[in-house]
């Protein structure tokens, strides 16, 4: 992704960025922690990039990311400046994905295209540190607060199961019942309600067995994909499948 300071300053400026780039990457950790499986990334930094971002990606400047068409779950870590506006308009207009920004909450784009049309936003712990072009993590933080921006269920889910640290705050009438039923009190985790239950059930079980046995947990109740969330889980915890949706754990 990147980061268009249009200045001699690091990010936010922060620090002086005697790098003489302009083009920051998001760090790997916090992309594996959402997922990994963006469909894409529409304003991604230039080759040669040391990861990727999504499976599909339009190269920012090189390509106008905002004229191209968007698809699918995306990441957005848009230029910042004044450009990002247009940029989260287009995601709150797609309706899929996160977005990482700056915590500029008193911004014209935060309260329009953020508080207005996103479901749940993480503000992170700390200060973000991006990485340099070739990968290497730059010297200095990104020289202000940042947050991850989920809009739709989906990625309103992976921002809750990332387990990243930060507050999390719900923007949509679901996600604030979802919190209310299970982070507040704090509960199991769907990691462990599905390993419980597997080993409840002798440590072998197919996907039917695992809805059957979950369909009245509260958690279940409280998620309306909570079938795909369990599929998501089994794949998570990376069970052995013994044949066709059979899945063994290690007890």
């Amino acid at each position: 992704m990147t980061v268009n300071t249009h200045r001699r300053l690091g990010i936010g400026g922060h620090q002086s960025a005697n790098s003489g780039t302009d083009v920051w990457l998001t760090p790997p950790d916090l992309l594996n922690r959402l997922g990994g499986d963006f469909d894409l990334d529409p304003c991604a930094a230039p080759l040669p990039r040391p990861w990727t971002t999504a499976r599909e990606h339009y190269t920012w400047p090189h390509q106008n990311g905002l004229l191209l068409p968007w698809f699918g779950r995306v990441w957005l870590n848009p230029p910042y400046g004044r450009a990002m506006a247009g940029w989260l308009r287009r995601m709150a207009q797609h309706g899929r994905g996160t977005a990482l920004i700056f915590a500029r909450t008193d911004t014209e784009c935060f309260h329009s295209s953020v508080f207005g049309e996103a479901h749940a936003i993480l503000f992170l712990k700390g200060r973000l540190t991006f990485c340099y072009p070739d990968g290497r993590p730059a010297r200095y933080d990104g020289g202000a607060p940042s947050v991850l921006i989920a809009y739709g269920t989906e990625d309103t889910e992976r921002l809750l199961d990332s387990g990243i640290e930060g507050a999390i705050v719900g923007l949509k009438r679901p996600v604030l019942i979802h919190l209310a039923m299970t982070i507040d009190p704090p509960g199991q985790t769907w990691r462990e309600v599905v390993a419980d239950t597997l080993r409840s059930l002798g440590g072998r079980a197919s996907l039917r067995d695992l809805y059957d046995a979950l369909c009245d947990h509260p958690k279940a109740k409280a998620n309306q994909h909570w079938q795909a969330k369990i599929r998501q889980t089994v794949a998570k915890i990376g069970l052995s499948r013994i044949a066709e949706g059979q899945y063994e754990f290690a007890l």
